[in-house]
């Protein structure tokens, strides 16, 4: 299965550069008028370096999946921390957490060459080394907090509640993520960036009065320094329930007209609306469950184990093993659902953009979204297989075709 997705993968991954080199030479004739050479080149140059590296990665993850499997990786993490701490909850959460630490550091180059090679050498990465490096210790110390807490506990119902544990867990799991969309925005994007009520009272009062128009209600307007870490724009909803916040980058601020953010802010209530946000969320808890099902029928097994190489524990709980195991193959056998939840994420961005159209002006949605591909270095010339397959949202020629017509 590996085998295959590896080469499925990176077959897609040279049809993607192979189209976009074919049609480097030329903008497209429906972007003629508004996209100019160089830009379209460059959108090629960065997207055929990122596919690059993303097959680079790839080829690194197949490695250290190997070595963590049908070399023995984990079992003799599992073996050593054993040998240190006697089978218990300690020993478990340090296999745990030494193999997510692990982890943490064999990604770590590949997370520096992203940031300060390809985001540097195409202009848009802003961050500096001390900035980074703060970042990846706020993140690590907030891992460490909330992963402890959460594994120490699903470990807990493993050992303790029965046959039925992974109900439970899953019942735990999705209590957590649904805290976090009300913890989040007000409590930890905080420590990463910094947010300002919006000043500009002229477009406060175009949005105020777009969201009053849709019926939608938010706890504030806020304006994120998402330049000083990167040149990329964005802008998006956050929260959940009367904890919901609109928050603007203020780089696209500084590149969008204020009708052109009132059709892009369009464009995100078109989401909640069309309740694609509760959607996702339903979706979330269907396969989760699914998922915790699969694992407390699959740590019983000896063959899940033994068939991936690693041997389980006899003399001590193999809890933490098969959870890590579990955290190893999961990707693997995801990967033919890809193409289905890129299906019905383009189809969302569609029904956002349909609402947009209805409740602002098309064409700022179309002057907005060709700003965004232009700054954003988006190519216009993506393979149409490889946009089937991974896309979350559709070209540019498919959306501008559905919000000009």
């Amino acid at each position: 299965m590996l085998l295959v997705g590896v080469m499925l993968k990176f077959w897609l991954g040279w049809r993607h550069m192979r189209h976009i080199t074919w049609h480097r030479a030329q903008v497209p004739a429906l972007f003629t008028p508004m996209i100019p050479l160089p830009a379209h080149q460059k959108a090629a140059d960065y997207t055929i370096a990122k596919v690059r590296f993303g097959l680079m990665e790839l080829t690194m993850g197949s490695v250290v999946l190997i070595g963590w499997t049908l070399l023995g990786g984990l079992t003799i993490l599992n073996q050593f921390v054993l040998s240190w701490l006697e089978g218990g909850m300690i020993q478990q959460l340090a296999l745990l957490a030494a193999y997510v630490l692990i982890n943490g550091l064999i990604d770590l180059p590949m997370t520096l060459y992203q940031t300060f090679v390809i985001e540097q050498r195409f202009g848009f990465n802003k961050i500096t080394l001390r900035l980074w490096l703060m970042d990846l210790l706020k993140s690590t110390l907030m891992g460490i907090v909330f992963g402890l807490l959460i594994g120490a506990l699903i470990l807990w119902l493993m050992g303790t509640a029965g046959g039925w544990w992974w109900l439970w867990a899953w019942g735990v799991w999705m209590s957590f993520n649904l805290l976090m969309l009300f913890v989040y925005p007000a409590f930890i994007a905080p420590l990463f960036n910094k947010f300002v009520p919006l000043e500009d009272e002229t477009l406060k009062s175009s949005v105020t009065a777009l969201m009053e128009r849709c019926g939608f209600a938010a706890k504030g307007l806020f304006v994120m320094d998402g330049s000083k870490r990167s040149a990329h724009a964005n802008a998006y909803f956050t929260g959940f329930g009367a904890a919901k916040r609109v928050v603007f980058y203020d780089t696209l601020l500084s590149k969008l007209s204020a009708t052109e953010v009132n059709a892009v802010l369009a464009h995100e209530l078109g989401h909640f609306k069309h309740k694609h946000i509760v959607k996702r969320i339903g979706s979330m808890f269907i396969i989760s469950l699914l998922c915790f099902a699969l694992l407390g029928w699959l740590a019983t097994q000896i063959w899940f184990y033994t068939g991936l190489g690693v041997e389980p524990n006899l003399v001590a709980p193999n809890d933490a093993l098969a959870l890590a195991l579990f955290m190893l193959a999961i990707p693997v056998f995801s990967f033919p659902f890809t193409p289905l939840f890129a299906y019905f994420s383009r189809e969302h961005e569609f029904e956002a953009d349909a609402y947009a159209v209805a409740h602002t002006n098309g064409q700022d949605l179309a002057t907005a979204l060709l700003k965004l591909y232009e700054d954003n270095a988006s190519t216009l010339t993506a393979d149409p297989i490889y946009v089937k397959y991974y896309y979350s949202h559709p070209p540019a020629s498919e959306r501008l075709a559905r919000i000009v017509a």
